[in-house]
């Protein structure tokens, strides 16, 4: 069992940046594949970036690449999601998920346990 918390979400202007975090326990974080989707409303939740566990190799929405990147930190057991010129279009609950089984997972019914998300909301 893998218990994640998300923070670090908030009302941000459009261009500006924030950067989530996702705090694991329970299990030996080293050894999950770590992802973040989203969910805006009405719409299904979305892949937003992953990253494997022993290669650090990270995957990207197109629509975040080159403004979103994945982290993590094995020591304190915390997976980041740094964010960039945000826009309105990221509005969003933002949720961390982790896998047991390989990375490059692009699917929500892929992962093994989530958190319980935080907002992000993005002000034109």
């Amino acid at each position: 069992q893998v218990h994640l918390v998300e923070s670090g979400g908030g009302l941000v202007k459009t261009g500006g940046s924030l950067r989530l975090s996702c705090a694991a326990s329970g299990h030996t974080f080293s050894t999950y594949n770590m992802g973040w989707f989203r969910q805006a409303p009405g719409k299904e939740r979305e892949f937003v970036a992953s990253i494997s566990r022993y290669t650090g190799n990270t995957y990207y929405a197109d629509s975040v690449k080159g403004r979103f990147t994945i982290s993590r930190d094995s020591g304190k057991d915390t997976v980041y999601l740094q964010m960039n010129d945000l826009k309105p279009e990221d509005t969003a609950d933002y949720y961390c998920a982790c896998r047991s089984l390989g990375g490059g997972a692009f699917s929500a019914d892929q992962y093994d346990y989530w958190g319980q998300g935080t907002q992000v909301t993005v002000s034109s």
